[in-house]
């Protein structure tokens, strides 16, 4: 899941002094700021972001007080100062009361935080640890593996666009990919063939993991090759038909169809790195189809792509094959999951997919 970065602009002096903090975290693209009660509208005006203050009508309602928060409207953070195991224990009961709860820690310990990821991890409650350098974000993100699930800074304005791509780099997940051999390669006719194209540019050997099946999909390569015929569109992947699955940053797997402008996909590698993109826009087009089958530890794998030769698939040495010249021996990385997905969720059971 991706690590969430908020920003304290919170202080005891002059607003137009602070000021520098909420602008950087609107450049950086945190996901909230955090100012005194009363100082929302004055972020609004500066740009889009969520504000958490102790205001019980603010985006997210900051407080200590358990009381101030019961009486809150919508989302909810608990702030705890930890000095002693008691205040430790007060914040590991936050999932009762908060959908995120803040820990200060006065000397800094990874004690009270490696007791609280192992009580909150498996809750909805959001563990938030508030840092003032790049180097305790850091360690606080790599806590017991698992790490916090995001981070309050507060240090200076000119570090927070290194918070953010810290919280990036880390909150990528590797996904183990796997090589299949193809197996028939043909054309089947037209359908609504769906174009991803993000804000943000694709590396070479980079593509998105889509298939016709939940529990198997195939690494489609961006289109960041140049061809004779067409430029290189290094924002885009070409990922198939409308009815594909592909794996999101959540873990979670959706149709084609189902995405948006707005919504993130998952970038991946040939070695199984990921990362968060924003889709622009969707661009979906009646266009010829091919189907490609293929074979991986004895399970049979279908996916159905552009019939285009600048669509293409990753081959096990991490370079692009086209789909116009692919045959069948040719070896392709995939990603495979024993379990089967309801609404996009993995889950125990059996489903025979073909």
């Amino acid at each position: 899941m991706p690590k969430l970065l908020w920003v304290s602009a919170q202080g005891t002096s002059d607003w137009e002094d602070r000021k520098p903090m909420v602008t950087s975290a609107l450049e950086s693209g945190a996901d909230a700021v955090v100012v005194n009660p009363g100082e929302e509208s004055k972020v609004k005006e500066l740009g889009q972001i969520r504000v958490a203050s102790g205001d019980r009508e603010a985006d997210i309602t900051l407080s200590s007080s358990k009381e101030v928060l019961s009486q809150a409207e919508g989302e909810k953070a608990l702030y705890v100062k930890i000095t002693n195991k008691e205040e430790e224990r007060e914040a590991s009961k936050a999932s009762s009361i908060a959908d995120a709860v803040v820990v200060e820690t006065t000397d800094w310990t990874i004690i009270p935080l490696e007791n609280l990821i192992a009580d909150l991890h498996k809750t909805d409650t959001k563990l938030i640890a508030k840092v003032s350098s790049v180097p305790d974000a850091k360690t606080a993100l790599e806590t017991l593996e698992i790490g916090v699930d995001g981070i309050l800074f507060d240090g200076s304005p000119h570090e927070v666009s290194k918070v953010k791509s810290l919280l990036e780099k880390m909150s990528g997940s590797q996904v183990p990919l796997t090589v299949a051999t193809i197996t028939a390669v043909k054309p089947v006719g037209m359908g609504d063939r769906v174009c991803v194209d993000t804000c943000s540019l694709f590396n070479m050997g980079e593509g998105m993991l889509v298939g016709s099946q939940s529990s198997a999909l195939f690494l489609v390569h961006a289109e960041t090759i140049e061809s004779p015929y067409v430029a290189a569109r290094p924002f885009r992947v070409n990922a198939g038909p409308v009815h594909a699955y592909t794996l999101l940053p959540n873990g979670k797997t959706t149709y084609l169809s189902e995405l948006g402008a707005g919504d993130e996909v998952m970038a991946v590698t040939p070695e199984g790195e990921t990362r968060s993109l924003v889709i622009g826009r969707m661009k979906i087009e009646k266009r010829p189809l091919m189907l490609v089958e293929a074979e991986a530890s004895g399970k049979k794998l279908k996916t159905l792509l552009q019939n285009a030769e600048t669509i293409r698939l990753v081959g096990k040495d991490g370079q692009a094959l086209s789909v116009a010249s692919l045959k069948a021996g040719d070896e392709v990385l995939v990603y495979l999951e024993e379990k089967g997905r309801h609404f996009g969720v993995a889950v125990d059971e059996s489903i025979n997919e073909k």
